[in-house]
């Protein structure tokens, strides 16, 4: 019994230093990125342009071939249901609310978790490890300002407009399965999506792609930010963001997605 106590009480304590940690970054984060401007103190735009690229136009490819594959599947799914029903017409609203509301934003987030939270934590903790972060706060540079803001305003311009993208794919994913299979033409495609979306389920999806952005950038760096050792800190800590990106993205998801649900 002691043993288990002891246990539950070290994690519990790790939980909130490590909350109290992504507290303390996002409150520094926020005040460069939002204060620190109108006191004189600019933004670094050409590295927030420079993640821009990186974390953002980059990942089109990726994100939208994955978000056409969930659409297709999401359209035959639906169809091997409602086809039993006479409802065929109604795939398109499954895929269009779907893809817009839950999955464009959860798939984007994901993806972008694995491919650019990771390389912020490496990235960072590689400076760590080779005590660049160090040089620049000897140089009197301020390690936030310089190494995570331009990521935070990266991610939260892209996020929203890869989610978009995320969406258009997925839709597009399920009218190309409807047109192929379901001998419906383009344009009863684009009436029914047009019919069944409406300007709530796409500002909700974006929403919450601002949060998932808020989440891995801020894990992300975090975990740059707090290496210890050598090249095998840099491993654990690019696993450990992606993996608790993940989980909070999926924990937010649930959060918000209540919340939208209740107060419709």
């Amino acid at each position: 019994m002691t043993g288990v106590l002891a246990f539950i009480g070290r994690n519990t304590l790790q939980l909130v230093r490590y909350l109290g940690g992504l507290y303390d970054l996002t409150e520094k984060s926020a005040y460069w990125t939002f204060v620190a401007p109108l006191k004189g103190r600019g933004l670094k735009w050409g590295g927030a342009v420079h993640q821009m690229v990186l974390a953002g136009v980059n990942s089109i490819p990726i994100v939208s071939l994955i978000s056409l594959f969930i659409g297709i599947i999401l359209a035959l799914q639906g169809a091997y249901q409602l086809q039993k029903f006479g409802a065929a017409y109604y795939v398109t609203a499954l895929v269009g609310v779907s893809m817009t509301r839950e999955l464009g934003p959860l798939i984007t987030a994901i993806v972008i978790a694995g491919r650019s939270g990771s390389a912020f934590a490496a990235e960072i903790g590689t400076m760590k490890v080779a005590e660049e972060i160090d040089a620049l706060e000897a140089m009197g540079l301020n390690s936030v300002k310089y190494l995570v803001v331009p990521k935070y305003l990266a991610m939260l311009v892209m996020m929203p407009c890869l989610t978009l993208i995320s969406d258009l794919a997925g839709i597009l994913g399920g009218g190309l399965f409807e047109i192929w299979q379901l001998d419906q033409s383009f344009f009863t495609f684009l009436f029914a999506t047009r019919d069944a979306l409406v300007m709530r389920d796409i500002w909700t999806g974006l929403i919450k792609s601002l949060i998932f952005a808020l989440i891995i950038t801020k894990v992300g760096c975090y975990e740059g930010f707090s290496v210890q050792g050598g090249a095998e800190g840099v491993g654990k800590a690019t696993t450990s963001s992606v993996v608790v990106s993940i989980f909070l993205i999926i924990f937010a998801d649930v959060v918000f997605t209540a919340l939208f649900y209740y107060t419709a």
